[in-house]
């Protein structure tokens, strides 16, 4: 569709912003909306959804904090709802590889009257570089449980380089694209590959569920998020996921990044520099 209007809700979040930059790059009209934008979208206040969505052609939507949480398949329908009265053409809807409840979201948003592409995801390499596991790598222990699941861990940007392609081309239409890395490496692995990527001797520690999640209470993270975490590593890291795809290749034409790629560009930026002072032994 020429001079479609494109919605992305979670428009500064981990994929939404990516989605964002590209769209704006290539020229489009987009709303990149969220709980300080405006129009407001906050998926706890469903009567500021009507504005968000009015006039928008297509829309890329994450939902948050997860569509595994409680509440999620009932601010879905919701949403498709107010979509289809408003007029959206095209909905692309991120998802989690594994989740039986975000499965259920999928099912909604395409048993509707709204040409619907999923966009399911595995986890994200990111967490390493952006959010809950960088301080730990920074410090140089990351103490995390299920050590021997191997996961096929995916790079952000490729996320977001097929959910644009999905919202842009017409020939992805009410389908599920199933998103993976091109490897199945474990946390341990992981650490490793950071480690020769930066010279630094980062270790793993190995841990049980119960540890893990006293820790997080003892750092004061919030309750929903130990409630999210513990979810997925317990049921979703239990191996269900220990397989690859090549969807990425097949939508973009290139191959997924790998991993070993991802920790060395990392590596170049700092972003994994100790977070301890160096001191002079005078």
């Amino acid at each position: 569709m020429k001079n479609s209007k494109y919605l992305v809700l979670g428009g500064t979040g981990k994929t939404g912003r990516r989605v964002v930059q590209r769209l704006e790059a290539l020229g489009h009209q987009v709303r990149s909306a969220s709980r300080a934008s405006k129009p407001a979208f906050d998926w706890s206040k469903p009567e500021q959804w009507e504005a968000a969505l009015e006039g928008m052609d297509k829309a890329y939507v994450t939902y948050y904090p997860d569509l595994a949480v409680p509440g999620s398949k009932e601010a879905i329908t919701r949403l498709v709802e107010i979509a289809e009265v408003t007029g959206l053409k095209k909905l692309v809807l991120l998802s989690g590889r594994g989740e039986p409840e975000a499965q259920e979201c999928e099912l909604i948003a395409l048993n509707s009257n709204i040409d619907t592409v999923i966009v399911r995801v595995d986890w994200f390499m990111q967490n390493f570089s952006e959010y809950f596991f960088l301080d730990p790598i920074k410090a140089g222990v990351l103490a995390a449980p299920q050590a021997e699941t191997r996961i096929p861990f995916i790079d952000l940007d490729d996320v977001a380089e097929v959910a644009l392609k999905a919202l842009l081309e017409d020939c992805y239409s009410n389908e599920v694209l199933e998103l993976t890395g091109p490897d199945l490496i474990n946390f341990s692995e992981v650490v490793s590959e950071i480690s020769r990527a930066t010279g630094r001797d980062i270790q793993y520690v190995p841990v049980s569920i119960e540890e893990y999640t006293e820790m997080l209470g003892a750092l004061e993270v919030p309750e929903d998020f130990i409630w999210l975490i513990t979810y997925l590593f317990t049921h979703v890291l239990d191996g269900r996921n220990a397989s690859t795809t090549n969807t990425i290749e097949e939508v973009l034409g290139r191959p997924a990044k790998s991993f070993s790629t991802f920790a060395k560009e990392m590596a170049t930026t700092g972003v994994w520099d100790s977070a301890i002072p160096v001191t002079s032994g005078e």
